[in-house]
């Protein structure tokens, strides 16, 4: 279902993804699951790939303290990064 309602939307995300990726410069994609606006848990997995089951969610919180070690760190660049709580 999600294939065929949101064809155009991926259909773009990877144009973009694709122009980030050849751009030249250090680059860092992340991929949250459901944004919540609750605080900041810390428990949070990310990786490249991760397994999930039911609907997984993340608060901004932890996605913008999650985004603010990568841009300060060297260990993500050129990688994806899943993440969720």
């Amino acid at each position: 279902m999600y294939r065929t309602l949101l064809r155009r939307v991926y259909a773009d995300r990877k144009i973009a993804d694709d122009r980030i990726r050849t751009s030249g410069l250090d680059w860092t994609l992340v991929y949250p699951t459901a944004l919540t606006d609750g605080p900041a848990e810390g428990g949070h997995r990310v990786g490249e790939r991760l397994a999930m089951r039911g609907s997984p969610r993340i608060s901004r919180a932890d996605v913008a303290a999650f985004m603010l070690r990568a841009a300060r760190g060297s260990e993500r660049i050129g990688r994806d990064a899943v993440i969720t709580g």
